[in-house]
């Protein structure tokens, strides 16, 4: 493999640099797909959620961890919209391809609006968790509890 020889320090030909620099950069974009991100103005569960707080009102969804672990979304099914929940209930559901799973609340509260693009977009929870993605909205019972979420660089580590 010329590939190789230029790891090995043959740079005797052009062709050997170009080579060299196709290597580095299907290694160095391949590591770098697989980053995940964790944006730092939002808060995190041990359930892979996330909880992006404006006031009293906060904006629910599933991590990029999450929804990698699940793979295609195919259908989301939530039908708690006007009613309270405790932090850790069931809010609703996400099926995948290939299996089902539950979404937690992270903090007590109501919820107010369920994310209605998702009905015949459920693949936006794949290509953009943190902005289109998003699930519910809604009214925070206590602030109190959002002190015993995840920030980002904790969150970071769980799932490292």
């Amino acid at each position: 493999m010329r590939a190789k020889r230029c790891l090995r320090g043959y740079f005797g030909s052009k062709t050997a640099v170009i080579d060299f620099t196709i290597y580095f950069y299907y290694f160095y974009a391949t590591k770098n797909e697989n980053i995940m991100q964790f944006p730092a103005e939002l808060k995190y569960t041990k359930d892979h959620e996330w909880i992006k707080i404006d006031g009293n009102v906060a904006t629910v969804g599933i991590t990029e961890f999450a929804q990698r672990e699940l793979g295609d979304i195919v259908f989301v099914d939530i039908s708690t919209k006007g009613q309270a929940l405790g932090a850790n209930e069931i809010f609703g559901s996400v099926e995948a391809v290939k299996t089902v799973s539950d979404l937690y609340l992270p903090v007590a509260g109501t919820i107010t609006e369920v994310n209605a693009g998702l009905e015949g977009n459920p693949e936006a929870v794949n290509t953009d968790p943190y902005g289109d993605g998003w699930m519910i909205k809604m009214t925070i019972d206590n602030m109190a509890d959002v002190d015993g979420l995840l920030d980002a660089a904790a969150y970071g580590e769980l799932v490292a």
